[in-house]
């Protein structure tokens, strides 16, 4: 496979960090901290992304997509705010590394001569084998 693409650096202006109350572990903490993280990215508004990437981004976004075209990742899985922070920043750029990816163009090919033949061959074959089946002999008197 080829190599994975360099993810340009993301300007701060285009990120908008969000610090919500998280469910889950905590311990005592569970009610007092926003330790969840909802990230706000605008893609539109990056540059760095061509029309082809921005177009992929938006699809490999799938529901993440908010109305007004920014992409909304929520991030809750770590007790630390710094840690949920990171894990929205790495799920923002893994998208972005296959948005990067362009994907091949599928020629269309047509079989071969052999290949076509090998196969009606290999048909004929399985025809005569069920036709040996049965009772008797099938024979028109």
């Amino acid at each position: 496979m080829s190599e994975r693409p360099q993810v340009p650096a993301i300007p701060d202006e285009l990120l908008e960090f969000r610090f919500v109350r998280s469910s889950g572990p905590g311990g005592q903490n569970v009610n007092k901290v926003a330790s969840a993280v909802q990230l706000r990215f605008r893609p539109d508004a990056w540059d760095a992304l061509s029309a082809g990437a921005r177009e992929r981004l938006r699809r490999i976004a799938g529901r993440r997509l908010a109305q007004d075209g920014s992409i909304l990742i929520d991030a809750r899985e770590h007790r630390t705010q710094e840690a949920n922070r990171r894990a929205a920043l790495a799920r923002l750029h893994e998208m972005i590394e296959q948005a990067l990816i362009v994907p091949k163009r599928r020629r269309a090919t047509r079989p071969t001569l052999a290949s076509r033949e090998r196969r009606l061959k290999s048909k004929k074959l399985a025809a005569a084998h069920k036709a040996g089946r049965g009772r008797g002999a099938h024979t028109d008197e």
